[in-house]
């Protein structure tokens, strides 16, 4: 005779995954979730400070083919200008595209997703702590405690402590997207880097993204070790937009400030029964700062271990080299062995930007990375590599 075993009982506040943070990563999760077979029958929580209804940032990447939030890309470039003292030239990205997509169409799209979902439930308030015990993982929103199999934690709740032999740099850009009277922009060609700026400050560039032959999204970026004065970041736009582009007369429509770590500090990958994601889980790309292609094949991989392993945790590929690709260029900015502009100039100058952008995805195979590092001068690039290499040891 067989034995019927009565379901556990759940509290109001037991879920089978608790997502703090609802920006980039926490909602691109919460939808590859709902979205494959691992949500049937489960409840998620997804909880925030704030809901996200401001179209507060941008996200420009590139992509070969169709991705998973394809039908809000914004615009899309399949050429881009790069732009270097003593080089120019005009790059055919294919097969990849260049990509934005505005928060704000982001934000509605997940939530479309999510708020029509049985799974999902929402929840506004002030993430205090996320914990771990043997059993369950915990999120205090508000003083109240909830729990869960698994929690997904996208809030750095403290900076990370840089060690003696780690790198930091920050990359921090003020973009403006200003409107002319007259035409001015040609949408079918971006300006995917413009190292032409003055370069006092550190490694700094300038990205033109043309929305319509009268608008566009101007965007000075800088990857040093501290912030500017406010006003000169303003100063670094109206001198780009006057000298570069040649325009004098023009209104700005919407501004954006942000600023994303590039380090190459070991961001703790899980605790206990916590999995961390987003930057706080080291997705942004240290030496590069991009980050949504990096969230959502993080996010395609929890997904697919649940799937196979019934738990978040199994490892991806192996990326040691990758991380070891990244320290090297870090040593090299950070220092200042070489300028960023030249680095970038004789990447682009001499290697197809199918390789270039394959290369920065992590997705390039051994006999493609080594064609593109021999393009590089290989003294310096040889003495931080084996530099970098001693202190990977003494981590």
């Amino acid at each position: 005779m067989s034995r019927q075993t009565t379901p556990p009982i759940r509290s109001p506040h037991t879920y089978d995954a608790i997502i703090a943070g609802m920006g980039c990563a926490g909602l691109s999760l919460a939808v590859h979730l709902v979205r494959s077979a691992w949500a049937k029958d489960k409840r998620i929580l997804l909880v925030d400070r704030e809901r996200k209804d401001r179209n507060d940032r941008t996200w420009c990447f590139w992509e070969a083919g169709a991705g998973p939030f394809e039908d809000i890309v914004h615009r899309r470039w399949e050429k881009a200008w790069f732009h270097a003292p003593g080089y120019s030239g005009l790059k055919e990205l294919r097969p990849y595209a260049y990509k934005m997509i505005r928060g704000i169409d982001y934000y509605r799209a997940c939530m479309d997703v999510l708020e029509g979902h049985s799974s999902v439930e929402m929840r506004y308030g002030q993430i205090e702590q996320v914990s771990s015990t043997a059993d369950a993982a915990s999120v205090r929103i508000d003083g109240t405690d909830h729990h869960a199999v698994f929690a997904f934690n996208s809030i750095l709740f403290e900076p990370p402590v840089i060690g003696r032999h780690e790198l930091q740099l920050l990359q921090h850009f003020k973009g403006w997207v200003i409107e002319t009277a007259a035409d001015a922009f040609d949408t079918s060609e971006a300006t995917l880097m413009d190292f032409r700026p003055a370069q006092q400050h550190g490694t700094t560039f300038v990205y033109v993204m043309p929305l319509t032959p009268r608008r566009a999204l101007v965007e000075y970026t800088l990857f040093t070790p501290s912030l500017l004065a406010p006003g000169d970041y303003d100063k670094g736009l109206t001198e780009y937009i006057h000298s570069q582009l040649g325009i004098t007369a023009y209104t700005v429509a919407e501004e954006e400030f942000g600023v994303i770590p590039m380090t190459n500090h070991r961001f703790p990958s899980r605790k206990g029964r916590v999995l961390y994601i987003g930057t706080a889980g080291g997705q942004t790309k240290p030496s590069s700062g991009y980050t949504f292609r990096f969230i959502q094949k993080h996010s395609a991989h929890i997904v697919d271990s649940l799937l196979r392993k019934g738990h978040p945790f199994e490892r991806g590929g192996w990326k040691s080299r990758y991380d070891w690709y990244d320290s090297v260029l870090l040593h090299i900015l950070q220092h200042r062995k070489l300028e960023g502009g030249f680095v970038f100039r004789e990447l682009f100058r001499n290697n197809p930007p199918r390789r270039i952008l394959k290369f920065l995805d992590d997705e390039t195979t051994l006999p493609e990375e080594i064609r593109l590092l021999n393009s590089l001068p290989q003294w310096p690039f040889m003495k931080a590599g084996m530099w970098e290499m001693i202190q990977r040891l003494r981590r």
